[in-house]
């Protein structure tokens, strides 16, 4: 057992009067990767946004402890600085910033005590893009602007690289990409990994998990975590699917419906 890193009791959530997390329990120590699965709108990138500081998310219960602190008094800066990460599903363009010094900005905020100059980071940043194989014209363009889904998800794998978190959540980076540019960035992800490093990767589909092998396997449905095992219970999931699997949890008819319903939904 690794040193505990995150711990999340009974998290209750709510989003505009609707509740999502319904009692949420986790754990994680450094250097495990964690796998959460779930249905559409079972609350796995809420999960993410509250941990991160989102506003919009209402806890109305629980607790959640990043390294023995309360992260739910933090704002999502405080988070960012005491190393907490997300990258997107979804990545933003942002035109007319480079990554260069979109990344630089970022990296000085987080160490405000030990900024790095120009040219200082233009070294760091390079050893990150030889690293992770990234094209380096890549970092001289507008942020994510005209990139393509590969392009994005890898740009997140290099902010990942650059900021060096503690605690990384993925929320679906496998969503959108072809074979060859999920391959890249599980390849990414891969070098990142490490014992002073918590991976949480969220994700609708076992595809990811074959080339990010994780520690621990959790199912989360209806707003909260059912089931936890090993990769076979990712394997379970693809072949059965998710109302199979929560049929054979003994989750009543009321929870098998919104498993069934919630297909479609984002949440």
């Amino acid at each position: 057992m690794g040193e505990k890193l995150l711990q999340i009791e009974n998290l209750h959530v709510e989003v505009e009067g609707r509740e999502i997390l319904k009692g949420l329990n986790l754990e994680i120590d450094k250097g495990d990767i964690h796998a959460i699965m779930g249905p559409n709108g079972s609350g796995k990138s809420t999960l993410a946004y509250v941990l991160t500081g989102r506003p919009g998310y209402e806890v109305t219960g629980g607790k959640i402890e990043y390294k023995g602190e309360n992260v739910l008094e933090l704002g999502p800066d405080e988070r960012a600085q005491r190393g907490i990460f997300l990258a997107f599903q979804y990545p933003t363009e942002v035109p007319g910033v480079s990554v260069v010094n979109f990344l630089r900005t970022a990296y000085n905020a987080i160490h405000a005590d030990s900024p790095k100059g120009a040219m200082d980071f233009r070294m760091y940043l390079q050893e990150k893009v030889d690293l992770l194989e990234i094209p380096t014209e890549l970092v001289d363009r507008y942020v994510n602007q005209g990139f393509s889904g590969g392009e994005k998800k890898r740009n997140e794998i290099l902010q990942m690289a650059v900021l060096n978190p503690e605690l990384a959540i993925m929320d679906e980076t496998d969503s959108g990409l072809d074979i060859d540019a999920l391959k890249h960035v599980s390849a990414g992800v891969n070098k990142l990994a490490g014992p002073d490093v918590g991976i949480v990767l969220i994700t609708h589909y076992q595809r990811l998990l074959n080339y990010i092998r994780p520690s621990v396997v959790h199912v989360l449905m209806g707003g909260r975590i059912v089931e936890s095992g090993g990769f076979e219970l990712a394997e379970r999931l693809e072949a059965e699917g998710y109302a199979g699997v929560a049929k054979d949890l003994g989750l009543s008819a009321e929870e098998l419906a919104e498993v069934e319903a919630t297909e479609g939904a984002k949440v």
